[in-house]
């Protein structure tokens, strides 16, 4: 056997072990309570669908999802009686469409609610829609919410909330609650006297000062005990709660498969031990919240948008359960482009499966979040762009070790000369800048509005690893330009200031900044070594 070949045998098995170890099951030992959660928040969209847009999903469709969560749940909780937009409710109203009556069919408690906005015409239709649906299930329905964080919105007073909710309340049998986060609820006590029960939300993840699983667990305790203090005689409920399973890390709250099922679990618990109900966030992923809300608005459910379980409720939980495709998909491309570079120079078998792997990556980090049009053509340009360049890195990175010349170098004026004409510069010059660029205005985007973007790894980790060769291969930059050096210099600035507001305990945007920062770096070190070099030159 060849010594190229032995090193891609030695470095595909290290490379399955590296992603074995990383999606090593996990959680085993965490366990809840016998039995099923109390209620999950239910909205029925599916893919492709959410409450702007024209489709809603059929009653078969809504008896299916509900059929699913019976079986790890006793119950639901709605929003709307009135789903979407007026073409919405139409079709709703014209199918027949009655959750109440499915979810009796399903075998589940329903806790219905009446959605509440600026629009007093909404409400009023909203508030009737609500109360005939509570009536004709006294037994299905066993509570009514009337309005959802209507005081956060500011949509309406306090005191009109308060007259909508005691004409829900002198309308139907069942108890009445209000659900809010937890501050609203202290600066506005008095709606607690004209509510049955008083909901809380309680969202660590989405919380100014977000906390990391095991301290957000003490959070939720010590306020379920201040509302009992704060509200005596009242029953207290949770009204939302959970953990988003993918999206942007928050200080320390890290989104993760894990993390969600190790959330819930240790909730359920402190639930129980308690006696006090709840209701979990949500049933199913909801794609069109990443709109509003990024990657992880939309991953708060139990089931993936594909009607997928997660996790199971008991026993160990894997991160990435299909990880095996990605690893075998890394393999083989670091395989191919090793062979691309010739399998001759040993000295590139490395940066090849770094390159290969990190593709694989990309993938991971891409295919499963594209929710809508403009990233599925995001995904389909920056893919293929970063795998042409990744082969490109290899062979320039091959070239430099063993002395040979280099196509002349383009700067950054003549790759945007190229793109005004719109020519692809698929050259490594031409590639280079456009990473670098595009990195530039990620970053500035994360630093001046970044609440709800993901870091953009995915998006650069091979330009990064081909920075990474740069300085390895010493293969400095030359003929640049301003616009390189514009670029370098704002991505390595604004990197820096997203290291200062992120923290040191967001581990995720730590590694990008520091991604980032490679990815500056041959640029300002090249600018750096051409002005000492200026400073030595004799007058």
């Amino acid at each position: 056997m060849k010594p190229g070949h032995i090193a891609c045998l030695l470095l595909s098995l290290f490379s399955l072990y590296a992603w074995y170890s990383l999606n090593r099951p996990q959680a085993g030992g965490v366990t809840m309570p016998p039995g099923k959660f109390h209620s999950f928040s239910y909205t029925p969209y599916r893919n492709g669908q959410g409450p702007m847009d024209k489709g809603f999903p059929s009653p078969a469709d809504i008896a299916q999802d509900l059929a699913l969560i019976a079986h790890e749940a006793d119950g639901i909780r709605t929003y709307a009686a009135l789903e979407g937009t007026p073409a919405q409710t139409a079709a709703r109203l014209a199918a027949h469409q009655d959750i109440a009556a499915l979810a009796k069919t399903a075998g589940l408690k329903m806790w219905l609610g009446i959605w509440l906005g600026s629009d007093a015409a909404r409400n009023r239709a909203e508030m009737a829609a609500g109360i005939a649906e509570a009536n004709a299930h006294p037994h299905t329905v066993t509570r009514v919410v009337v309005g959802n964080e209507v005081l956060l919105r500011r949509d309406l007073s306090a005191n009109d909330l308060i007259a909508d909710i005691d004409y829900v309340r002198a309308r139907v049998k069942q108890p009445v609650a209000y659900a809010d986060v937890p501050s609203f609820w202290r600066k506005f006590p008095q709606v607690a006297q004209h509510v049955d029960v008083v909901m809380i939300h309680i969202l660590p993840y989405w919380e100014n000062h977000p906390m990391g699983v095991s301290q957000a667990l003490a959070s939720v305790d010590s306020t379920i005990t201040d509302f009992k203090t704060l509200f005596p005689g009242k029953k207290i409920s949770v009204g939302e709660t959970g953990w988003p399973s993918r999206g942007r890390w928050r200080g320390p709250a890290a989104p993760s498969r894990v993390n969600e099922a190790v959330y819930l679990r240790r909730f359920a618990t402190l639930a129980a031990r308690d006696k006090v109900d709840y209701n979990i966030i949500e049933a199913f992923d909801q794609t069109w919240k990443y709109r509003q809300e990024g990657v992880a608005g939309a991953n708060w459910g139990i089931w993936t948008a594909r009607r997928t379980l997660k996790f199971p409720l008991q026993g160990p939980v894997m991160e990435h359960p299909y990880w095996l495709r990605y690893a075998v998909l890394g393999m083989l491309v670091s395989i191919a482009l090793f062979g691309v570079a010739g399998m001759r120079n040993l000295r590139l078998a490395v940066p090849a499966f770094a390159l290969g792997n990190a593709f694989s990556l990309a993938c991971l980090g891409t295919l499963p979040l594209l929710y809508d049009k403009w990233q599925v053509l995001c995904a389909l340009v920056n893919l293929p762009l970063q795998l042409v360049f990744a082969v490109l890195a290899l062979r320039r990175a091959g070239a430099v070790l063993v002395g040979q010349a280099l196509p002349p170098a383009q700067n950054g004026a003549a790759v945007l000369a190229r793109l005004r004409a719109f020519r692809l510069p698929l050259s490594y010059d031409g590639l280079w800048f456009i990473f670098l660029a595009g990195a530039a205005v990620s970053q500035a985007l994360l630093v001046f509005n970044g609440r709800y973007l993901d870091a953009p790894m995915p998006a650069f980790i091979i330009p990064i690893i081909a920075a990474v060769l740069r300085l390895w291969s010493k293969d400095k930059p030359v003929q640049m330009g301003w616009e390189e050096l514009l670029a370098s210099f704002a991505l390595a600035t604004l990197a820096l200031v997203d290291l200062l507001l992120e923290g040191g305990q967001n581990l995720e945007f730590a590694a990008w900044n520091a991604g980032a920062l490679l990815l500056a770096a041959p640029c300002i070190l090249a600018a750096e070594a051409k002005k000492g070099r200026r400073k030595r030159k004799p007058v």
